[in-house]
């Protein structure tokens, strides 16, 4: 009979908590397989760590975020956002969907264009659009987002040169209620800007304002702040008909909804408290039917949400490799997860389960990662369980930005595998080897073969 493992007493303070006078509950949940793939066979065949999509839960996810909208508005167009994730097989499968591209560079918009998408589904976000971006984009016939008013007098001068018409919408920020504002991007809608825009536009013979875009913030968790964003979207859409018998055809709402992950220093959890695809459905098209937009001429509503349509497909599988003491006497258990793959431990607080049975016995702990660096913190502070060297964690709820804000940093990027509506795996994404690196080198030719 082998020998059961040690496991020093502990003595837990009973904290008062949410639930009751007896404290929040700390039974350890685990997690030992991802639909209905174990995870030890996952790592087994692709190793640790190792990224893991759903994308039954990708399909689901979208298809209950367009039943939301489409209930309640009768023109609705989804359009990815590549930035959030733009591994190839994953905007594969929302454009198979029926979502267009929503892109913010000259690379993303390439990646659309051999992702099959046609240019006239493809909206073209952000500040940093070259004259060769513009131009592709307007002879492809993209939805193009300007800006600001530099951007604006490029593509002035680009659609005289060349001739041919350009499809437009501005960029518009506002006062949602919503504080610090997003300011950054767009023409403020306040102070005139926008509006200036619009006229100047209108006033081009060789561009066509088809749209009025606003992306208020992320991780947004109050829908009046759309309300609000779609009420002065709709105030300029009735201005611009009622000066130049000119309707717009799109209203493009942008992103932000929050995903079921929890905020660092929330204090509740984030699936408890984020508003759902109904919420944000109900303030936006409200605030638009509500609106003094001609019912006859009553626009489409674009929506370029990420994050809330990802983050559940996401799983991050790793490994122990370490337990240790800190010199407060505190738990620290070190992973083989750092910061540079899970870019989002900087905003949350990630949920962290067991990959198999463990004991139920806690105590709080601080998770590291493997980098040689102070900051490689996934869990400050979280009652967890003792697990051993090479025990497997796994991290949900990772989908959104992990694959796109990634770093090769000390430790190469690891695989990233799909697992399809049948439960078969496959490889998405190979993981990095040093040859990759080698190959974009070149060490000068004084420096080659120096011995130390």
């Amino acid at each position: 009979m082998e020998k059961l493992k040690y496991e020093r007493p502990i003595i837990n303070k009973i904290k008062a908590g949410v639930p009751d006078k007896y404290g929040m509950s700390t039974r350890v949940q685990i997690k030992t397989d991802i639909e209905g793939i174990p995870v030890k066979d996952i790592v087994n065949q692709y190793g640790s760590p190792v990224f893991v999509l759903s994308e039954k839960t990708i399909r689901e996810t979208y298809q209950e975020a367009h039943r939301a909208f489409q209930s309640r508005y009768p023109k609705v167009q989804f359009a990815w956002s590549y930035k959030t994730n733009y591994l190839d097989a994953v905007c594969q499968i929302f454009h198979d969907e029926g979502s267009w591209a929503e892109v913010v560079s000259g690379f993303e918009y390439d990646k659309a264009i051999e992702n099959g998408v046609p240019g006239n589904k493809i909206i073209f976000n952000g500040p940093d659009k070259s004259d060769a971006d513009l131009k592709k984009a307007v002879e492809n016939g993209s939805f193009i987002h300007i800006d600001h008013f530099d951007e604006l007098y490029s593509l002035m001068r680009i659609v005289k040169k060349i001739g041919k018409k350009a499809k437009v919408a501005i960029r518009v920020n506002m006062d949602t209620g919503v504080y610090p504002k997003w300011d950054r991007f767009g023409f403020n809608y306040e102070n005139g800007e926008a509006w200036n825009a619009i006229n100047r536009i209108m006033l081009t013979e060789n561009m066509d304002l088809v749209g009025l875009h606003t992306h208020i913030g992320t991780y947004m968790m109050t829908t009046n702040a759309y309300t609000v964003a779609a009420g002065k979207l709709a105030d300029l859409a009735v201005k611009t008909a009622q000066k130049y018998k000119h309707h717009i055809k799109y209203i493009d709402m942008g992103g932000g909804f929050a995903s079921k992950n929890t905020l660092k220093g929330a204090y509740l959890p984030g699936k408890d408290t984020c508003p759902s695809f109904d919420d944000y459905a109900e303030a936006i098209t409200s605030a638009l039917i509500n609106s003094e937009i001609d019912p006859e001429h009553l626009p489409v509503l674009f929506l370029e949400t990420g994050r809330a349509l990802i983050d559940d497909a996401g799983y991050l599988i790793g490994s122990v490799l370490a337990n240790k003491r800190l010199s407060n006497a505190r738990r620290a258990t070190i992973i083989d997860i750092g910061v540079n793959i899970l870019f989002t431990s900087f905003w949350y607080e990630h949920e962290i389960y067991p990959g198999q049975a463990c004991s139920q016995q806690t105590e709080d702990t601080t998770i590291y990662g493997p980098l040689c660096m102070n900051i490689d913190v996934i869990r400050e502070s979280i009652q967890f369980p003792l697990l051993q060297k090479n025990d497997l964690v796994v991290i949900p709820r990772v989908g959104a930005y992990n694959m796109t804000q990634w770093m090769q940093f000390i430790t190469l990027r690891p695989n990233v595998v799909l697992i399809d509506r049948e439960q078969n795996l496959h490889l998405i994404r190979k993981k990095e080897t040093n040859e990759i690196f080698k190959n974009q080198e070149i060490v000068p030719k004084h420096l080659k073969n120096k011995k130390t």
